[in-house]
């Protein structure tokens, strides 16, 4: 890896993301395997060095942020960070605390902060369930139809391999949020009330951390940016898009039909049969995307970050 004064911005952005996925102190071998797998997915190694300097304490906040010199992206940088840290719906102590000291490395007045804050807030913390009395506030059934062929779990991984087209990092931000709403309205057909803190166990017995999860996204749509690209940049872009969107397409479709497994066969799997189902359903899912990816692009023309919102919030159905 360069040394610290020569880091990127995407280095930078993605070693601060870092520093928030370990900022509530759960720095356990599971979370570097999680990690060290993103990197070789991804074949960027500096992401694991990048991890093993911070886990030894040889790489500083102050260091990881030298690659950021203008202030829109030390707001990016910020908000990623936030969103690491929420993305269970709760901050802990030792978050906070580190997401004041990265205010204060930036210099985010009170203002400024606040905005961004709520920024990330309106993603993370919007509710599971419908909001009262809205017409969906009741799920539909799941459908009988086989899950190529339509569905509720389908229409989830469209839409979320749509906001991998799209430039805004919000609009990456919102996939693990969808992810969890939709896992939530699976849950609630097999009778199960589900919460954040149950959805998050759920996925972290089938080995998948939200944390992980979100950086992974972030750094599938700016790591292609570093390496190697063959027909110039408008090319690479666009290659690079649509490998985040088959990634978050896939993931999405697994989740589901996990979770449609898990919750249907009455919470009985342990961890090895979760690991067993979910690896062969995210298989099925990479070679279901380019035949969905004509919808994949057109849901991606209707999107813009007023529906996104919407979505997340539960306003607009799925």
């Amino acid at each position: 890896m360069p040394a610290a004064e020569t880091l990127t911005p995407v280095e930078s952005t993605l070693a601060i993301a870092l520093f928030a996925a370990f900022a509530d102190g759960e720095r356990c071998e599971p979370e570097r395997a999680r990690i060290d797998r993103i990197a070789a997915d991804l074949g960027w190694e500096d992401l694991s060095s990048i991890s093993r300097r911070i886990l030894m304490g040889k790489l500083s906040l102050s260091e990881a942020a030298t690659g950021l010199r203008e202030a829109e992206e030390r707001e990016a940088a910020y908000e990623l960070a936030r969103a690491v840290c929420e993305v269970d719906g709760d901050i802990s102590a030792e978050e906070n605390a580190f997401l004041g000291e990265l205010r204060d490395l930036f210099a985010l007045d009170s203002e400024r902060s606040r905005h961004l804050d709520d920024e990330v807030d309106s993603f993370a913390l919007a509710p599971l369930a419908p909001v009262a009395g809205s017409a969906l506030e009741t799920p539909p059934p799941l459908p009988v139809a086989p899950p190529d062929q339509g569905g509720m779990i389908l229409r989830y991984s469209i839409l979320n391999g749509a906001l991998e087209l799209l430039p805004e990092a919000l609009a990456t931000m919102a996939i693990v949020p969808l992810q969890m709403k939709m896992v939530y309205r699976i849950g609630k057909v097999h009778g199960a009330e589900l919460d954040r803190a149950s959805i998050k166990e759920f996925l972290a017995t089938a080995g998948l951390g939200l944390g992980s999860q979100m950086l992974e996204g972030f750094a599938r749509k700016w790591v292609g940016g570093l390496g190697k690209k063959v027909g110039g940049k408008k090319a690479g872009k666009i290659a690079n898009q649509l490998t985040g969107s088959a990634f978050s397409f896939a993931s999405t479709w697994a989740i589901g039909h996990l979770a449609e497994n898990y919750y249907a066969g009455g919470r009985r799997f342990g961890t090895a049969e979760m690991k067993a189902v979910y690896e062969p359903l995210l298989a099925k899912a990479k070679e279901l995307h380019p035949r969905y990816l004509p919808e994949i692009q057109q849901q991606a023309q209707s999107l813009n970050p007023a529906t996104i919102l919407d979505y997340v919030r539960g306003g607009r159905e799925v």
